[in-house]
């Protein structure tokens, strides 16, 4: 009672992360509701353990306003060191997310949008260094404009995109200033040019970013595209254009999506285990962009690595190089832990968030090592 921190030391809090969900935005399902959702929040559990080591409780709760959610999440906060807040739809999960993050002292990070951000960009800055293209110059359309899209662009322009070379289209057509069916929160990317259909807004354009539905990127579209196309296709189970046709339509493209059975997938596993884990060990108070940023940069510059035996036989390939078909770590790449996570724990410090800061770093990474090893 009189030395509240002491809880870190003498309970599971330093190590536990909630994972939060009402379950109104399920992957590939969408409003399915808490119970329904659970497996699903059980599955993130489990792979918070696999790959960071992070003890995380599901916690499915009958709640669907912001401020419902927001209190929830507040009245057990005592009990976690993290709160990862999963499959929340739009527009709510700005406000949830934004004011968790401002009110609790323990890392919140809702992510759909700001993990799939990271990995993301982390696909971006590889591909457009393939593609040799300046961040600066690249024109980038958004299909979607819910969490995921809003995020991605956010962190997109953090790393140099240019928010007018920005385009973002939704089940309506494209986001412009002229529409007033849009949010506050769409309006902040949306556009002054006089186009309305994905077609025209995909003309030229260098990426397409698609977390949207099915097959909404034909052919003919990624035809007009430049040249050394980047898209990352991410709806699932089924991408905004199947692999073949994308590969056939464009032998120039560089290419991702969300899903294992294809090149260059864009998991968020790549990110949440490693950047709550990095927040855990310095007891940050949230995590803020710069950690972001440097979990995004972390996963690029560890895919220009050579990729170790153990990796290759994991995914029964006799050779994987840095290049179009192989632009971000695989998942089960073990150096992932000792290479993301002292990146987000250094940006914690060096960004003013950390309580408990890391003095011996290779003492840190040896003990991050022992983590992976059988």
């Amino acid at each position: 009672k009189e030395n509240p921190d002491d809880v870190y030391k003498y309970t599971f809090k330093s190590n536990m992360v909630a994972v939060v969900s009402n379950g109104t935005a399920v992957l590939g399902l969408g409003d399915i509701g808490p119970e329904a959702g659970l497996p699903v929040m059980e599955g993130k559990a489990v792979l918070f353990k696999e790959f960071g080591g992070v003890d995380a409780f599901p916690i499915c709760i009958d709640a669907h306003d912001a401020a419902s959610v927001i209190a929830a999440c507040k009245a057990i906060a005592p009990t976690f060191g993290g709160i990862n807040l999963e499959d929340i739809k739009a527009p709510e999960c700005f406000e949830i997310d934004r004011r968790l993050s401002e009110e609790l002292d323990i890392p919140v990070m809702h992510d759909d949008q700001h993990g799939t951000a990271v990995i993301s960009t982390a696909a971006l800055l590889n591909a457009a260094k393939i593609a040799g293209k300046a961040l600066d110059k690249l024109r980038v359309v958004v299909n979607g404009a819910g969490a995921a899209a809003i995020a991605c662009a956010r962190l997109f322009i953090a790393v140099g995109v240019r928010r007018e070379n920005m385009i973002f289209c939704d089940s309506q057509g494209v986001v412009t200033t002229y529409r007033t069916d849009i949010n506050e929160i769409k309006r902040e990317f949306a556009t002054s040019r006089r186009i309305t259909t994905l077609a025209e807004a995909i003309h030229d354009a260098d990426v397409f970013l698609g977390v949207s539905k099915a097959d909404v990127l034909t052919p003919e579209m990624l035809r007009t595209m430049a040249t050394n196309p980047i898209v990352m296709a991410l709806a699932n189970p089924d991408p905004e254009i199947a692999y073949d046709k994308a590969v056939v339509s464009r032998p120039d493209i560089i290419f991702a999506t969300g899903r294992s059975d294809y090149p260059n997938q864009v998991n968020n596993v790549l990110g949440f285990p490693y950047i709550f884990r990095g927040a855990l060990d310095v007891r940050a108070t949230k995590i803020n962009e710069a950690m972001k940023l440097a979990a995004a940069r972390a996963l690029a510059e560890l895919a220009q690595e050579p990729v170790p035996s153990m990796v290759l036989r994991a995914y029964a390939l006799g050779k994987l190089e840095f290049g179009r078909g192989y632009l971000i770590p695989k998942p089960l790449d073990p150096r992932l832990l000792c290479t993301v996570t002292p990146a987000v724990a250094r940006a914690a410090i060096e960004s003013g968030v950390a309580r408990q800061p890391i003095t011996d770093w290779d003492a840190y990474i040896e003990k991050l090592r022992t983590m992976t090893e059988i």
